[in-house]
Order: structure tokens, then sequence, then C-alpha cells
């Protein structure tokens, strides 16, 4: 029992990164809803630990940035008060297509069986649930992007389909009207996002969150300019694939994320992660393509740098 109860914290400290990179998406806001109710053996400081928290123990493995996401309606709201007031926190905010099915008052089952359970929030209607977003983008300048939205298929049905298109287009508009980077959602939805990218016409900076396709979907990214942020499922042993394509990959597309808490780095898959643990994920990255740790550090940092901006 105490060995499982240790498994339950966070993946071990890493060695601090030779060169400081970004954690181009997390989800500060939902670590705490993952965590045991007390501190496993061996979790230093206080429980569970805060944003201040998890934003220094980043720093000290060498993820000194963090994009932080919000992407319903009190996430979006939650992110646009964090950024005013932390430095090492810019926001993208946006209404998830998984939500954009609830507030178009959708219920359709996917292909996961699990039966949407729509909150308080989801009276909102879905156009005025994305006029909000576009308010809070416009009247914050530490909000960089417009994400994650986009499409998820595993999540919903054909009318639910629908809904998640229209929003998408919505969402992209608003990013190119601001002038801001686009972060994707893309689940079982390779085909039909860049679909929707090719016909509207993309932003000038587009990534893929937790990038899932395969090489050959790596050159059509690279051939458009689009971004693949690589998260913690590159370092799963199953998946040839990510490697793959993080190997296709020009260097100056690739971004590194955690999309804490979720999606934790082996070998500590099922624990819950932070963005402390974006450094485990990035030495797996530089293992596997046989180049130096500072180098890759250094290009994500630039990248990262030309998508959102100054920290």
């Amino acid at each position: 029992m105490a060995k499982r109860t240790r498994e339950r914290g966070f993946p071990a400290a890493p060695e601090p990164l030779p060169v400081p990179v970004v954690d181009n998406h997390t989800h500060l806001d939902h670590i705490a809803s993952v965590l045991p109710p007390t501190a496993p053996d061996g979790e230093p400081g206080t429980w569970p630990p805060s944003v201040t928290d998890h934003l220094a123990r980043a720093a000290a493995a060498g993820v000194d940035r963090v994009v932080q996401v919000g992407c319903d309606l009190p996430s979006a709201r939650w992110t646009d008060a964090l950024v005013r007031s932390e430095a090492r926190a810019v926001g993208a905010l946006a209404i998830h297509p998984n939500e954009a099915t609830l507030h178009a008052g959708i219920d359709e089952v996917g292909p996961d069986g699990l039966v949407p359970e729509p909150q308080e929030h989801h009276s909102v209607g879905l156009d005025d649930a994305i006029a909000e977003i576009a308010d809070l983008a416009k009247g914050n300048d530490r909000v960089r992007a417009i994400g994650e939205t986009g499409m998820d298929l595993f999540r919903t049905g054909p009318r639910g389909e629908e809904a998640q298109r229209q929003a998408f287009r919505a969402h992209i508009a608003l990013a190119k009207e601001l002038g801001l980077a686009l972060q994707i959602h893309d689940r079982d939805a390779h085909a039909q996002v860049i679909e929707v990218l090719l016909a509207d016409g993309a932003p000038e900076r587009t990534v893929f969150h937790c990038y899932s396709g395969d090489a050959e979907m790596a050159r059509v990214c690279a051939e458009n300019g689009w971004y693949l942020s690589f998260a913690g499922p590159v370092t799963f042993k199953a998946n040839d694939h990510l490697r793959a394509a993080l190997t296709e990959a020009p260097r100056e597309l690739v971004l590194l994320e955690t999309d804490a808490p979720y999606l934790t780095p082996h070998p500590y898959r099922g624990q819950p992660n932070a963005p402390f643990a974006a450094a485990h994920t990035v030495r797996a990255m530089a293992a596997y393509l046989g180049e130096d740790l500072a180098t890759l550090c250094a290009d994500i940092s630039a990248n990262s740098g030309r998508v959102y901006g100054n920290w």
C-alpha cells in the first residue's frame, strides 16, 4: 500500500536542464484535482502545491516559463487573472472542442462511451461562450494564444462533430483577427483538422498541441509551417509513430509541453504531471534523436519565443 501511495505523487525531480525551456501547454488549475488528499511520502513542501510552488519547482528544473491554458469558461477566467500577476506564465484561451458540444446542447455519446455531463457554465450558448473568450483575449496582452481548440472525434458523434467544426472555425478567425497563435487539440481527427486549416487558412503561428500524428502528417505540418508540440506520449514505448514524427519535424518547428496534470512521461506514467516534468520529456527526446541536449533546449526556447513572444 505504501508503494502505491508514493507512486501517486509527482515524478522524481530531474537534473536541471543546461538551457531553460518553455512548457507551452499546461493546466495549472487542474493539477490539484488529480492529487491524493494527503501528500505521498517524500513529497517536498506544502500539499497540495500552490501555483507558485509549481512554477518554482519548474524553474529549478530548467522549465522557467509556461503557457497556462484555459479551455472552458471557468478556466479561461482563472487563466486571465493568473497571467496578469505571474511573470512566468502567459495564457491561451478557448472553448475546448468537447466543451463546444456541451455549449451547443449536444449530448451524443462518442466512441469513448462516456455520457456527457453538462455543468452550470454550459447553459451559456456556444456563440456567447466564444464571445467571452474573445473579450478576455482582447482585454489582456498576456494572452498569447487561442487554444486549445480543434476537433475530438473520440468524444462525440456526427452532431457534435459539426458543432466542433463550427467552433474551430470561429477560433481560427479569432486568432487571425487578434494576431495570436493557435493551439490545436486533435484527437482522432487528423484529416478533419487539416481540412479546416487548409480551407480557412491557418494563423501564421499554428501549434499542434500534444502532437499525435505520424511522420507523414509531420511532413504536412512542415510544409505549412505548423509547429509540433511533443508531450509525455513521445516517451511511451508503443509510440514509435511519434518518435518518427519527431525525427521528421524540422527543429525550428518543435515545441515541448506537459499538458499537466495529464500525460506524464515514462517511467512515471500514471502519476500526476507538473511543468517541471517537461525536463524528463526533453531529455528523452534528445536521447532518441542522438542530439546534444543543450542544443535541443536552445532550439525549443527560441521556437517558443517566436510563437508566444516575450514573457
